[in-house]
């Protein structure tokens, strides 16, 4: 439901800039709230039947539906039904963390699944937490007209992402009118004459502010759904916090029961779960090897400009004592991304040290989350930038970054002899 607010949102800003390419707008556009919100329910509803359970009954599958909760190694109740199993995955998912913040429970609060609930936008909103949920959700609601309070304890947005692509999108959420406060701590909410009041520290000096607002988004991250599944009964090992532990086939201390998605994985990811089950199969019914290991995960945080991530990054290669080269294509250097006053951004390529083999890579664009596919195919299939340079883009789109790229390193191959052997070449050829 989010990317159908995140599309509105986005139509919004479009028009605001409308002037930008002369085209002439009468006055702020108008955003009916309540009919962006029904067209996202009513988007959400066209596309649910694909998760339904009629339509895995009518695939073959008996669908039980109740809490399930393991009664043994080999079996499970479900609403007082007994099953026996030969294996079993738990798939249970995850949800939004509720932050120990005093005062919080009493005053209200939204998280990324009760937010999609609202029928009035609210006039001021304080958003706790600057990761991709909290980031997306504060750009749409900023573009709709609320006025947003972003509030995060790391010293940037997005801790995970290349600190490069973070100050983009920082630039990017201030433009939109967003207030970012970074190292900062919300010590409590209080109502004061029903007017809710977040109580914030920020940085070093432990200075105080009061952040008045009408609504409050909790966005500090999601924790696995483990209570009530009698994990203990079925000897399935389990961290509160971390998850269900499964080793590197997806397994659990159980070997006849598996785990996927978010209830066990550190990538929280639609796309990653889908991954993750495609290897339960492979491995509990097929006799299977998989390794979760083995899976290149691209990202991508759909705020605008986007940001998409793929394997290594600068900090964890400088962690892990990767030695990389890195390659910098900046999108005000490519036509396309002119043209459609879309240059602020970059593709950021990493590559093993004195090879072409590509370790990661970072896209901020518009459109990065297809960008970054390239590279994910390119880095699955073993082919390196060297080849990548030779791939030829329809012209002139974005993409062509990415073959830029290519020629950076292929540059890097013209050592002084190499020059030198042309110039002699050259010289000799025009006789």
């Amino acid at each position: 439901p989010s990317k159908a607010l995140i599309r509105a949102a986005r139509c919004a800003s479009e028009v605001r800039r409308a002037s930008e390419f002369g085209v002439a707008i009468d006055g702020e556009p108008q955003v009916d709230f309540a009919a962006v919100m029904n067209r996202m329910r009513r988007l959400r509803a066209s596309i649910s039947p694909h998760d339904s359970a009629a339509r895995f009954r009518g695939l073959g599958i008996d669908v039980f539906l109740g809490e399930g909760r393991f009664l043994s190694g080999d079996s499970i109740d479900v609403a007082g039904k007994t099953l026996n199993f030969q294996r079993a995955v738990i798939a249970t998912g995850a949800r939004a963390v509720r932050p120990e913040i005093p005062g919080l429970d009493f005053a209200g609060f939204q998280t990324n699944e009760t937010i999609f609930n609202l029928t009035q936008l609210p006039p001021r909103l304080a958003i706790i937490g600057a990761g991709p949920i909290g980031c997306e959700l504060a750009q749409c609601f900023a573009r709709f007209g609320s006025h947003v309070t972003l509030i995060d304890h790391n010293s940037q947005l997005l801790p995970r992402e290349d600190q490069d692509a973070a100050k983009i999108l920082a630039q990017s959420l201030r433009r939109d009118g967003i207030e970012i406060v970074l190292s900062a701590e919300v010590v409590k909410v209080i109502i004061i004459n029903s007017q809710k009041i977040l109580q914030i520290q920020v940085g070093e000096s432990q200075q105080k502010i009061d952040v008045p607002i009408d609504e409050i988004l909790v966005g500090t991250g999601r924790q696995p759904n483990i209570e009530g599944l009698g994990l203990e009964a079925a000897s399935v090992e389990y961290d509160p916090r971390q998850g269900i532990t499964v080793n590197d086939r997806l397994q659990t201390s159980n070997h006849r029961i598996f785990a996927a998605g978010d209830v066990c994985s550190k990538y929280k990811f639609t796309h990653a779960a889908d991954f993750m089950a495609r290897l339960v199969i492979q491995n509990a019914l097929f006799f299977g090897r998989g390794k979760a290991s083995k899976l290149l995960i691209p990202w991508c945080t759909y705020t605008d400009p986007e940001i998409a991530h793929v394997g290594i990054s600068e900090r964890t290669a400088k962690e892990q004592g990767v030695a990389i080269d890195t390659f910098l294509q900046p999108f005000d250097k490519v036509d396309r991304a002119i043209l459609d006053g879309e240059s602020e951004g970059f593709v950021k390529v990493h590559v093993k040290r004195g090879t072409d083999r590509i370790l990661g890579a970072t896209i901020v664009a518009a459109h990065s989350g297809d960008l970054i596919s390239e590279i994910s195919v390119a880095m699955t299939a073993g082919i390196g930038l060297k080849r990548l340079a030779s791939v030829i883009h329809p012209y002139p789109t974005q993409a062509d970054a990415i073959r830029k790229i290519g020629d950076a390193y292929n540059r890097t191959r013209l050592t002084p002899l190499v020059k030198g052997l042309f110039k002699r070449w050259l010289k000799w050829s025009r006789g």
